[in-house]
């Protein structure tokens, strides 16, 4: 029986519950069925595994944060996010949508004035969020070393694609939103990420640039030549890939998707905005970067839908003739990497279950998607619906 098959028949064997029942020695005994296979398979140094589930919270924590120092993972580790940070800009922008700073209808050169008569004029903030943008590429080109190169190469891009008709997973394309509702917030994006949006959703241990007093809790990443790594910078790196934080944060973070009557207004708007599903590729519902699928969903679903190819290779999508109002039954997902970390967060509105895993080490898109669904699927018992 092969590491796969193995994880699904041990996550799927653990006694049924009620959500009265739960406790952590439960929660302890299902997660380390479902992810000691995978921490032993790929070699994970440290792993932090948040949950929220009817409100209360439960961490697994295994392994080191650090081979050289042995400082163990807590849920209080910092990690590096990579594309999971996009759910924070798509957040960012809907919320200066609210204050009317932006309308997310509009076209990129509306904000961008550089950009007028280029490619821009006909695509929206929304393709931007949406992957839609026409074929934008995955990463920076290299002879964009800066702010000014960046705009001379988007000045004469020229798109493979009429806008909104394939999806085309690039980082250029959510760090141009990032950039647009940094400045329309009056600043930087790192300035309004660290100044407004951590804040207000209560994230205390979330950073762009990790202060020198949290540096101690802050994770190395392990690569292939399984040396310690850490991002480095790069054009765009704040708004693509750009944020670190923790277990616990996350866990926050996913609490207010799950419930965010919670917060201010404008954040409760902006939060339900990123849930609106505006393409259907073959396999889920893109919203603004959250990628929705309906629950239950099954296995081979979800892996498709976070294959390497979903993120390597452009795809066609249908546009919705209406954006598809937020929903309840369905599983959100979203995988981010660096060089060092893999990460991976999903919710469940129906089962009132939100779900995180961070880890310093990049291992498989799909074997994180397989392994969380398996934990959700054995926690479902305990969920209040």
């Amino acid at each position: 029986m092969n590491t796969r098959h193995c994880l699904i028949a041990l996550a799927l064997s653990a006694s049924p519950l009620h959500a009265a029942d739960m406790t952590d020695k439960a929660f302890q005994e299902i997660a380390d069925r479902v992810f000691q296979p995978v921490i032993r398979e790929y070699d994970i140094p440290g792993l932090a595994v948040g949950v929220t589930i009817n409100g209360s919270e439960f961490y697994y924590t295994r392994g080191e944060a650090s081979r050289e120092t042995k400082a163990p993972v807590t849920s209080d580790t910092i990690f590096e996010l990579g594309s999971v940070s996009k759910i924070f800009n798509v957040t960012l922008a809907a919320v200066a949508e609210q204050r009317g700073l932006l309308s997310l209808d509009q076209p990129v050169s509306t904000y961008l004035p550089e950009l007028k008569g280029s490619a821009f004029d006909k695509i929206t903030l929304v393709n931007l969020a949406t992957h839609t943008s026409g074929g934008l590429p995955l990463q920076v080109p290299d002879s964009a070393t800066d702010d000014s190169e960046l705009m001379t190469y988007l000045k004469s891009w020229k798109p493979a694609y009429k806008a909104g008709t394939m999806r085309s997973y690039s980082n250029v394309s959510i760090g141009l939103l990032g950039r647009i509702a940094g400045e329309r917030l009056g600043g930087t994006y790192r300035q309004a990420a660290e100044g407004q949006l951590f804040p207000a959703l209560g994230l205390k241990s979330t950073f762009i640039a990790v202060p020198p007093d949290a540096m101690d809790r802050y994770a190395f990443g392990y690569g292939k030549a399984n040396k310690p790594i850490r991002v480095g910078p790069g054009v765009l790196d704040d708004e693509a890939y750009g944020i670190k934080t923790t277990a616990r944060d996350m866990v926050h973070l996913l609490d207010a998707n799950l419930k965010p009557d919670a917060l201010a207004p404008e954040f409760r708007a902006a939060i339900e905005k990123t849930h609106t599903g505006y393409f259907d590729t073959a396999y889920y519902t893109q919203d603004m970067v959250w990628e929705q699928y309906a629950w239950p969903v099954a296995l081979k679903q979800l892996l498709d839908g976070n294959s390497a190819k979903m993120s390597l290779e452009s795809q066609p999508v249908k546009k919705r003739t209406k954006p598809l109002a937020p929903q309840t039954a369905m599983l959100m997902n979203k995988t981010g990497s660096t060089n060092g970390f893999g990460a991976y967060v999903v919710l469940v509105p129906k089962l009132h279950i939100g779900l995180t895993v961070l880890a310093n080490r990049n291992y498989p898109n799909t074997v994180r998607a397989e392994a969380g669904l398996k934990l959700v699927q054995a926690l479902e018992s305990y969920a209040a619906q």
